[in-house]
């Protein structure tokens, strides 16, 4: 997977991240960032659109400078979770150090994370601003600006705190903006803040992937779930989405699939933010097969084997379609979505069929005879037992042990401390030492390539800048 001028660092990481081959959006951006170029993306989701960047920022920052150099903008708190593990696995051997700041997650912890050296802060733009007016975000040195999602920030109201952030940042920096859509209200946002920007447009397949068929079926409110038991006999997918228009409707929705046993949970707005991980990671893992979710969602799910997307209800916005139904046929595989209509919802689906451009293909619900027929291969892998997915970035975890150090920032310790004593080990070079985290009184680092137990036996006996510390495996 070559993009050109990318360090070795970095192609190994990709590799053990399981890349083979660049998407046409990593294809054309890539180069252009690595140029400084200032891009806008026009690309849908599911195109490979967060490596993009995340590659070339990877590669163009110094790893020795302490303050962050890039600020990435995401709508939601799963998508900046998500973004951070992405920077973290593709600059795992560079060292690249990325923190996550959102609303929900307590301040004072971020605060503390963004005292220590990062790279990379994924933020979304509610506790950014927070950050920056309080003075616990240093922009001094950002030199890059990732505005991801940006007609997801306009949907949710977020542009005018986008506008304050770029505000505030250096003017000698390359900003990147990524959309799926090019309202006009983005086309301002970068005119004005953007210089003479190159735009690139993924269109090979228009606002929805060529791997995904379409399907609308007509059903009576109260029919709904119904209508719903028998569309997932009959499409028995491996894995599914189902969406709902708010909050109560979700729980409605869980609670009856709960009942006739199939496996499933939920995701929204309401549940804690602890919550809302454990259930996104337990999907990712196939650990149970449909999840019921509002379109809070939709953004932030990025699972290569969804195989079906069920709009239980028809959303309200055109664009939420779009970021639904961009759930499934993922990284090229094709997959189905079925928007339930009723009868009075005519309007709200000619508006998305106007905006996708294309008419909707409208089938019958599935027969009993034909539902009744599938049953049994539908009951067969109820029955199996769940084939638990390693994450993706497990290959490259898997020869990397933290070891933790009883001495920090007021030991005088810095990371180069670290880095110049580990590196002189014997059978240890600096490409063996991962990502380091300096706190006030301790500190973690990361020992690659299966060199760990080497490390923590020869550390007991060797001093960090004249000082004797304690060593031993980290717990976390």
């Amino acid at each position: 997977m070559k993009f050109g001028n990318i360090s070795s660092d970095i192609e190994k990481a990709l590799a053990g991240l399981g890349y083979k081959e660049a998407t046409e959006v990593q294809r054309e951006v890539v180069p252009l960032v690595l140029q400084e170029r200032d891009v806008v993306v026009k690309a849908q989701t599911g195109s490979g659109k967060t490596a993009s960047f995340a590659i070339p920022i990877c590669e163009l920052v110094e790893w020795g400078e302490n303050k962050p150099q890039a600020l990435v903008l995401e709508p939601t708190r799963e998508l900046a979770a998500q973004v951070k593990a992405d920077f973290t696995n593709i600059g795992r051997f560079k060292r690249i150090k990325a923190t996550a700041i959102f609303g929900k997650s307590p301040f004072a912890k971020q605060k503390l994370e963004l005292k220590q050296k990062s790279h990379v802060v994924v933020g979304t733009p509610g506790r950014t601003l927070d950050h920056i007016e309080k003075g616990t975000l240093s922009l001094e040195k950002v030199r890059y600006l990732v505005i991801d999602e940006a007609d997801e920030m306009l949907n949710m109201g977020f542009i005018e705190q986008v506008e304050a952030i770029i505000q505030a940042l250096p003017k000698n920096r390359v900003t990147m903006l990524f959309s799926a859509t090019l309202p006009t209200d983005i086309a301002v946002l970068s005119e004005k803040y953007m210089k003479t920007p190159q735009h690139v447009e993924i269109t090979a397949t228009g606002l929805t992937t060529a791997d995904i068929s379409h399907e609308k079926v007509i059903v009576k409110e109260d029919a709904k779930m119904l209508a719903l038991r028998n569309t997932l006999i009959v499409q028995n997918p491996d894995s599914a989405i189902i969406f709902c228009r708010t909050q109560e409707r979700v729980d409605d929705a869980y609670t009856q699939l709960r009942r006739m046993g199939y496996p499933a949970e939920k995701i929204h707005g309401g549940l804690t933010q602890e919550d809302r991980f454990g259930v996104m990671n337990d999907f990712k893992r196939g650990q149970f097969r449909f999840l019921v979710a509002t379109d809070v969602a939709a953004r932030g799910i990025d699972i290569e084997n969804i195989s079906l997307v069920v709009n239980y209800d028809v959303p309200l916005e055109k664009e939420s379609y779009v970021h639904r139904t961009g759930r499934t046929g993922r990284a090229g595989r094709s997959g189905k979505a079925i928007t339930f209509v009723t009868p009075n919802e005519d309007r709200f689906i000619a508006e998305i069929e106007a905006y996708i451009g294309f008419e909707i293909p409208q089938v019958d619900l599935p027969s009993e005879a034909i539902v009744a027929a599938r049953k049994p291969a539908f009951d067969e892998k109820m029955d199996e037992a769940p084939v638990v997915k390693k994450d993706k970035s497990a290959a490259l975890s898997k020869d990397i042990m933290k070891l933790y150090f009883n001495g920090g920032k007021k030991k005088k310790l810095r990371a180069v401390d670290f880095v110049g004593t580990i590196a002189k080990l014997d059978g240890v070079s600096a490409d063996d030492i991962g990502i380091i985290t300096i706190e006030d009184n301790v500190s973690f680092v990361e020992i690659l390539n299966g060199k760990g137990t080497l490390v923590l036996k020869a550390m007991q006996e060797t001093t960090v800048k004249g000082k004797k510390l304690k060593v031993s495996k980290a717990r976390r």
